[in-house]
């Protein structure tokens, strides 16, 4: 395993998220408790270090089961991170109570690392407003030792994290941001990774592979990487990828199963950053990817515990970028859906837009639903 030095502390350069644990009967809110606790192991004697959890992972289970396995294990040799859930407004005023409550399901006295969640346009009025006291609490916690490092994850763009790093950046200790090749562009993270440079602040990275559509590629993109580097398999690029950038300290990757865990440790048994040729190789391919892509949809199932039709807003969104990427072509699209009851379908939305107020990619879910009704012919 790979270490990279933070503030004297050596922490893995991967690190285990825990937004997309293993599942019983398809169901995110229930963990296959048995089957985490088998990666947790193998994480643990593979030599990762750093584990990343959150208050609404898997309908609010992530935090409890996280601590529950984690407390087998002696707590110096673990990193924990958690973060305050201000991607819903309805947390604002209650970090008095939450944070002793992520306390408490982590079954630990202290976070090593803390966040402001999800820093974006939806919240950032909200985290800046000292009526909610949520940065003076989190700095007496931080004074009182329960938070070691306080820093923030941002979905937002530059004008917001910049905003927000002029009010609080000064005691910020670290940033966890979207950083894929895909995103690099697409989502301006170039410009993202350079103004943490300007502030000295180093780099946590979330969505590497980008909910996994970055782990496979079109046989022609994969035939071009291959090429290039035949021993690499193509979910290897994207973290080669992130290699390449010194500030980068850890990268989460949200592993499902033991097969992705493997792969991902085996990948981070030695650092080969990418070359200048590479770069543009892999730059190149996300151009091509970005033009077919419809929505920049995560697959974070934010949205889904607030759709009064309990849709499943990612599913439907995915089966529309793999329809647009597809075009007049698409039969995945179609047989998918016609696998979904009639009132789970995209023109089943009723435009109330509650997804869209969680949305971390602020998505305008509802508009995007109707173009994939439209596009499919349902609308």
């Amino acid at each position: 395993m790979i270490y990279n030095d933070f503030q004297g502390k050596k922490l893995s350069a991967l690190g285990m998220g825990n937004m997309r644990l293993p599942v019983l009967n398809g169901d995110d809110s229930k963990i296959d408790v048995d089957a985490a606790r088998e990666m947790f192991d193998y994480c643990m004697k593979s030599g990762i270090n750093y584990y990343d959890t959150a208050y609404g992972y898997h309908a609010g289970q992530s935090e409890i089961v996280v601590g529950e396995l984690l407390k087998d294990y002696d707590r110096e040799s673990f990193y924990l991170a958690s973060k305050f859930p201000g991607y819903d407004l309805n947390n604002m005023p209650k970090v008095k109570e939450i944070f002793p409550d992520q306390l408490k399901k982590c079954q630990v006295d202290y976070f090593d690392f803390y966040m402001f969640h999800n820093v974006c346009e939806l919240n950032i009025n909200q985290y800046l407003d000292p009526k909610y006291g949520i940065y003076d609490y989190l700095m007496e916690q931080k004074k009182a030792g329960k938070i070691k490092h306080l820093g923030f994850s941002a979905h937002g763009d530059y004008d917001v994290m910049k905003r927000f790093l002029e009010a609080y950046g000064k005691d910020m200790e670290f940033c966890q941001i979207e950083l894929n090749y895909y995103d690099y562009r697409f989502q301006n993270a170039k410009a993202k990774v350079e103004l943490l440079k300007e502030w000295n602040i180093p780099v946590w990275v979330m969505e590497p592979v980008r909910g996994g559509q970055l782990a496979t590629l079109p046989e022609e993109q994969t035939a071009k990487l291959k090429e290039a580097r035949p021993d690499e398999d193509v979910p290897a690029w994207a973290f080669r990828f992130l290699q390449s950038f010194p500030t980068v300290t850890v990268t989460l990757s949200g592993m499902s199963n033991m097969d992705q865990l493997k792969a991902n440790v085996k990948t981070y048994e030695e650092n080969k950053p990418l070359s200048d040729d590479e770069m543009k190789l892999i730059l190149g391919i996300a151009d091509e990817m970005i033009e077919r892509t419809a929505v920049p949809c995560t697959a974070c199932h934010y949205c889904v515990p607030h759709c009064p039709m309990k849709l499943d807003i990612p599913f439907l969104l995915k089966l529309y970028n793999e329809a647009m990427a597809d075009g007049s072509g698409s039969f995945i699209a179609p047989m998918a859906l016609a696998s979904l009851d009639a009132d789970k379908q995209p023109e089943s939305c009723i435009n109330c837009h509650s997804c869209e107020k969680v949305c971390p990619q602020t998505i305008h879910i509802p508009e995007e639903l109707k173009k994939f009704a439209v596009k499919m012919g349902r609308a």
